[in-house]
């Protein structure tokens, strides 16, 4: 006798959801697989590790940030603010934002991320709160652009790309807020 899925099974298989965790599986799978073709491709343990933290951590992150509301305002400021974490410090941690990836100079670049979590954080992930977070993230991009700068290092339209990303995620976050 045919038995009809349940709701709770039906609630976990949303087209939003394959698609979201199997383009982080696909992201992770690729350089396993390029590294049977070729040679150019080299990912060590250490950078699967790595690269299953960190999307897995933006993949949980954006589904509590899903599942806390039904705003899409939020749920946009959400992604445009995880987004501009994840490449940051894909990116920094990759090639390095200034020189190489092993230039100790990079490791600015390392904070602001961390400065947006414990800021988001502190706000208890409120969109009031989530607004001020990601302005206050806005202006430590551009701080760290203003000690590049001070230390030689041209890096304004990359700090001018990245300080829009947190401020339209701050953007967003008001939205919410005022919709709420």
């Amino acid at each position: 006798m045919y038995k009809a899925p349940s709701r709770r099974w039906s609630a976990l298989v949303k087209p939003w959801r394959l698609v979201g965790w199997g383009t982080i599986v696909t992201l992770i799978g690729l350089p396993a697989i390029a590294m049977q073709f070729t040679s150019a491709v080299h990912w060590t343990a250490m950078d699967f590790t790595f690269a299953i933290v960190m999307l897995g951590g933006v993949g949980l992150a954006f589904e509590m940030a899903v599942r806390a509301t039904g705003s899409w305002a939020y749920r946009g400021g959400a992604a445009i603010g995880l987004a501009a974490g994840l490449l940051l410090l894909w990116a920094n941690g990759a090639v390095g934002i200034v020189g190489n990836e092993s230039e100790r100079i990079n490791l600015w670049f390392d904070v602001i991320p961390l400065l947006a979590l414990f800021a988001a954080v502190g706000a208890r992930f409120r969109s009031e709160g989530m607004a001020v977070a990601m302005t206050a993230t806005a202006i430590a991009q551009l701080l760290v652009g203003v000690i590049m700068q001070l230390y030689g290092h041209f890096t304004w339209v990359f700090t001018l790309i990245w300080a829009g990303a947190w401020l339209f995620s701050a953007w967003l976050f008001r939205k919410s807020a005022r919709e709420g």
